[in-house]
């Protein structure tokens, strides 16, 4: 099928279809007059591509589970079971990491309306950062204990 088509098709742009084609992701033969001709299970591994960046896959992940795909049976089961697994630990990592950052801005905004009266707006800012250092202090300090006592186990 033409490129045309395959846009129509999978509602992605020629010109993603062209880098993509450049990235190695997907692949075309030439017809005589120069015009993309592109088999039709690109059609399944374009959506498969789309729904693994709405997942949170990079390119080059994509361009790896695809380039996969041509490993037979339980291998490539596993592989992708493997895949997804890194996946899911890697958004909930990030999930904690924001959860983390989102505590914070919501103290330093309490920090900032519940600025006592009479202090200036300089004289908060490092009372918040002096109550912030000791937090991530104490967090720090935590967070060895932590590792100490496991490591004795």
């Amino acid at each position: 099928m033409k490129i045309g088509e395959l846009a129509r098709r999978t509602g992605l742009s020629a010109s993603r279809l062209r880098f993509y084609e450049a990235s190695g992701l997907i692949e075309s033969q030439r017809l005589g007059n120069g015009y993309r001709d592109y088999p039709e299970d690109v059609v399944q591994r374009l959506e498969i591509i789309t729904c693994g960046q709405q997942a949170g896959f990079s390119l080059e992940e994509m361009r790896t589970l695809t380039l996969e795909s041509a490993v037979k049976g339980g291998e490539r089961h596993d592989r992708l079971l493997a895949s997804l697994r890194r996946k899911v630990t890697e958004i909930e990592t990030l999930q904690e990491r924001l959860a983390h950052n989102r505590s914070h801005l919501l103290a330093l905004i309490a920090g900032i309306e519940g600025k006592p009266d009479g202090m200036d707006c300089e004289e908060n800012a490092q009372r918040l950062l002096a109550q912030w250092r000791d937090n991530e202090a104490s967090a720090v300090g935590v967070a060895s204990t932590g590792r100490q006592q496991k490591s004795r186990r």
